[in-house]
């Protein structure tokens, strides 16, 4: 009942006892306390008198930001008058989380919240629930974003991200029984209390239009739709030092002089407000569907939005700074400012800064190159063919004539360099240039642009970055070695190890005597010492079965499944795609569950009881993709309601997989599959995370599978399948009808199309891996080429489960040996050899 009352009141009662005084750099509890009473009092969002847990998180999320805007106005400052070279991160994704405990936990204050909180009449655990994750991404690639500005933050490195600021984000996934279904996101529903919006930053963004040639033959880009571009900042902390960055959000808008009175009032009212819903668009939602035209045209107006907003900004920061410092050089533009383009969508700032630096600010062909060129750097992400990015040139010429002729121009030279300098390339020409202009079907390569113009490229793993060089970009090696380099990502350890399982943080500061490891995580390989202690395996087993617990308590509140915190936790979270090969993994279930069913009751005893989660976002058009999640959620309801076979196997999707989710998820993991197709990987970063978590990896030699192996000991790695110089002799051999399924295999897929699992048509998704050819058949991604390996490794699990000494000495020793893994040592590269920056630390 108690219990009760604070819920409906129980807040409000004890908040009233606490003064509503302003303490925006209030360090103890009880000031604490009274600004998050003030600001619930005087910044109010809600009717008066309510301070449930919602008003609650608002009010202490606004406390939190007074600290964070001091810092904030310090980092800025002290960056101003310094005046250092500076970062400028650009993504079309950046996949945040909450943001509530990463503050409170960067600044060192979470026991002072927590007894402010308490006060008040409410718990920080349940405080921090009410935040909705930031929908501002959808993968690998977002989150590695925020990691590396959380990394960049706490190395005090100047530096600051480039982002959109979606309102839907991509979508938040319901499951019911057709399947997935998507929904917009509503993490603006009613604002986000992070988020500053400078309504002194604007600028204009122009579309469509045409060319004009001036009398001296400079060029105009006149006419088109211009819409605006205002920013909204996000602070973000570092750990233990004063210095908080930007990420800097562009929303789209139009101004009020774009709405058409005369229209409205003459009943015209969607022709009225026409500019005003089409700048809407473009911020509405991550990666809108592109199958039409018009879908073609608002992805590229994002990315275009995008880099002309950010470079518009850099721009004016540059002379902004030059104007205190007297005469200042375009020359010296690259010696201020680097751009980071993260993947093809951004290399639209290559054009764009060409433009303004012609266009608007007068300098030559030859100087803009040279500038723009020594500024921006490009990450590659991946090697699949339809994610390197090709745009129509017709669609480009329609929303970017300006751009598609310097695009031209920069392709020209590109080709007479190498018919001048190296003959010897003459015939790769075709596939190096960067305008294809194949008259079928006429495209502008991204990835060719971003390479031909960007000071460095690099790759994100050392094997995806070996076949950058050897295959994808070969012959660009040859004509620029050193042009291409390898930058193996990394995860931050405060919100993935610190924040997220502080149970186990506390035993690896207890064993290893300091702290330091959260800023210096090599450190970590002091636990190997005591690998085989028993009070250390002792009480890392406790704090494995708190976060197993956790996760089960989630697990029931999050899809009415309950789970058995004694058996195996075994998951795989990640986008649903073929090539990660979420099928692999249920096949394996469902064989595992065939030979349940066979067993009499004596043999399943002897069985190591497994709980299969499986959970990720399938994309909106991915038809097959969305058939494995349906897979995964029949096979699911069969299994969990079986009464002879629920205690020894379940198997669950997780909805909605977010960063929140992952926080809960991977703490409580004891085995990861990470087991894409060899070579198709770029990196993965769940994979540093799980295995930073104390969890071991089932996986293939692929992305930073490869390190993680070499670095943790490969005998604490379960690895199966084919390697990545395998794969293309296998995919030939199947082609001419040399491959022979393992019998497990044909079982497997047998049992589905009898209709174990309903009445579900799964047969399209199951003729993807018949046949020997042809689209969408054959087996590309090599299901059953791997199958039977993919098998044998489980069987090793389930007999290394049963030793539990040597599984929790496993378990100790991939943790130990995660440090390579952290994002900080990865941006200190990317600081030292890409950018040219230095530490610029707030005093």
């Amino acid at each position: 009942m108690a219990e009760e009352a604070n819920k409906n009141g129980g807040g409000i009662s004890a908040a009233h006892k606490v003064p509503a005084v302003a303490h925006p750099l209030a360090e103890k509890p009880s000031e604490i306390a009274s600004n998050i009473s003030y600001h619930a009092q005087f910044s109010p969002h809600f009717s008066p008198f309510k301070f449930e847990p919602e008003q609650a998180y608002y009010a202490t999320a606004e406390s939190v930001r007074d600290r964070l805007i001091q810092q904030w106005n310090e980092t800025y400052r002290h960056f101003h008058k310094v005046d250092p070279k500076q970062t400028y991160y650009m993504s079309m994704e950046f996949l945040q989380g909450r943001a509530l405990t990463n503050a409170i936990g960067n600044l060192n204050i979470q026991d002072a919240y927590g007894d402010a909180l308490k006060k008040l009449g409410h718990e920080l655990e349940e405080i921090t629930e009410q935040e909705k994750d930031a929908a501002l991404g959808n993968g690998g690639l977002g989150r590695l974003a925020s990691c590396f500005l959380d990394s960049m933050a706490t190395l005090s490195l100047p530096a600051c991200g480039y982002g959109l600021r979606y309102k839907y984000g991509l979508f938040k996934q319901r499951i019911t029984k057709e399947g997935q279904e998507e929904i917009a996101e509503d993490w603006l529903e009613k604002f986000s209390p992070w988020e500053v919006v400078r309504h002194d930053i604007i600028y204009p963004v122009k579309f469509f239009g045409s060319v004009e040639v001036n009398p001296n033959g400079s060029r105009n880009w006149v006419g088109g739709e211009v819409v605006q571009a205002l920013a909204y900042d996000v602070p973000i902390p570092g750990y233990k030092t004063k210095n908080t960055i930007s990420l800097r959000l562009w929303e789209a808008k139009a101004c009020a002089e774009d709405f058409d009175l005369f229209q409205f009032n003459d009943s015209q009212y969607e022709s009225a407000a026409e500019l005003h819903s089409r700048a809407q668009q473009i911020c509405a939602v991550l990666y809108p569907g592109d199958t039409k035209e018009n879908g073609k045209l608002l992805r590229l107006k994002q990315q275009f939005f995008l880099c002309s907003a950010s470079l518009q900004d850099i721009i004016f920061r540059f002379k902004e700074r030059k104007l205190g410092k007297g005469s200042r050089q375009w020359s010296e533009f690259p010696s201020k400012v680097a751009v980071q383009m993260n993947d093809t969508h951004p290399t639209l700032a290559i054009p764009e800064l060409m433009r303004l630096l012609m266009d608007e600010e007068g300098l030559g062909w030859d100087e803009a190159w040279d500038i723009t060129t020594r500024t921006v750097a490009y990450t590659n992400h991946t090697v699949l063919p339809e994610a390197l990015e090709k745009w129509s040139q017709a669609v480009m010429w329609k929303l970017l004539p300006r751009h598609m002729e310097i695009i031209g121009e920069i392709d020209k030279r590109f080709i007479a360099m190498i018919r001048k300098a190296r003959p010897d390339l003459e015939s790769k020409l075709p596939s190096m240039c960067i305008l294809d202009n194949n008259p079928q079907k006429p495209v502008v390569r991204m990835a060719n642009l971003c390479v031909v113009s960007a000071h460095t490229v690099n790759g994100v793993a050392q094997l995806h970055s070996d076949i950058l060089k050897s295959e994808l970009f070969a012959d660009y090696v040859s004509l620029w070695p050193t042009k291409f380099q390898n930058k193996t990502n990394g995860i931050t350890p405060r919100r993935w190890l610190r924040f997220c399982s502080p149970e186990l943080s506390s035993i690896i500061t207890k064993w290893l005597k300091t702290e330091e490891w959260i800023t210096n995580l090599d450190l970590l390989t002091g636990l190997r010492q005591f690998a085989d202690n028993a009070d250390l395996q002792a009480e890392w087993a406790s704090a494995k079965m708190a976060n197993k617990q956790r996760l089960a308590e989630y697990i029931e509140r999050a899809t009415g499944v309950s789970i058995d915190p004694n058996s195996l936790f075994d998951i795989q979270v990640k986008r649903i795609h073929e090539y990660k090969r979420q099928l692999l993994n249920i096949l394996g279930a469902i064989y595992r569950y065939k030979k349940l069913k066979e067993m009499s009751p004596e043999e399943r005893k002897k069985t190591t009881s497994r709980t299969i989660m499986i959970g990720g976002k399938a994309f909106a058009t991915y038809t097959n993709a969305k058939r494995i999640v349906k897979l995964v959620n029949d096979v699911g309801a069969v299994v969990n309601n079986d009464p002879e076979v629920n205690s020894y196997l379940k198997v669950v999707f997780v909805p909605n997989y977010n960063v929140s989710v992952a926080e809960i998820l991977i703490p409580g993991s004891e085995l990861s599959q990470h087991i894409s197709t060899a070579g198709m990987e770029a990196s993965g970063t769940s994979n540093m995370k799980f295995a930073l978590n104390g969890c071991l990896i089932i996986g293939t030699l692929d992305g930073a599978n490869v390190e993680i192996r070499e670095e943790i000991g490969e005998e604490n790695f379960f690895l199966f399948g084919a390697t990545a110089d395998e794969v293309p002799r296998l995919r030939k051999e199947r082609e001419n009808g040399k491959f022979k399924p393992d019998p497990r295999f044909e079982e497997a897929k047998e049992f589905i199309r009898r209709g174990a699992f309903g009445s579900y048509d799964f047969n399209p998704l199951l003729d993807s891996l018949e046949g020997n050819s042809g689209y969408g058949r054959g087996d590309y991604f090599l299901v059953g080429q791997d199958f039977p390996s993919y098998m044998d490794a489980q069987a090793r699990v389930d007999e290394a489960y049963k030793d539990r000494k040597r599984w929790l000495k496993m378990s100790i020793l991939s943790t130990a040996g995660s440090g390579k893994f952290s994002s900080d040592r990865t941006i200190t590269q990317y600081a030292k050899e890409i950018w040219n920056i230095e530490e610029c630390r707030v005093p």
